[in-house]
């Protein structure tokens, strides 16, 4: 079980005009190719994992936004961390 949980918003800074979503498609695509377990919402996408690979991932994705072309980008990232496991599933079943 995953010890884990790490939520995160991108906020690329962007030319005028110019809009958001292809460096959060870009962010989103990193997550996908970490092979971690993710779900992605309106506001934020949620991984599952060890504290290190997450970090990592949130690493690589601003790497990946600044390949992009954004010359800065804001995170907002909320971490819950259990030594005796957490997942995503066990802490929403109850409201599926």
């Amino acid at each position: 079980m995953s010890h884990t949980l790490l939520s995160i918003q991108v906020i690329p800074k962007t030319q005028p005009g110019e809009h958001s979503y292809d460096y959060v498609d870009a962010a989103i695509e990193v997550i996908q190719s970490a092979g971690v377990k993710y779900e992605v919402h309106p506001l934020e996408t949620t991984m599952e994992g060890e504290l290190t690979e997450l970090l990592d991932i949130v690493r690589r994705m601003h790497e990946a936004l600044v390949e992009k072309g954004s010359p800065s980008i804001i995170s907002q990232i909320k971490i819950a961390h259990s030594p005796d496991g957490i997942s995503m599933d066990g802490l929403t079943e109850k409201y599926r």
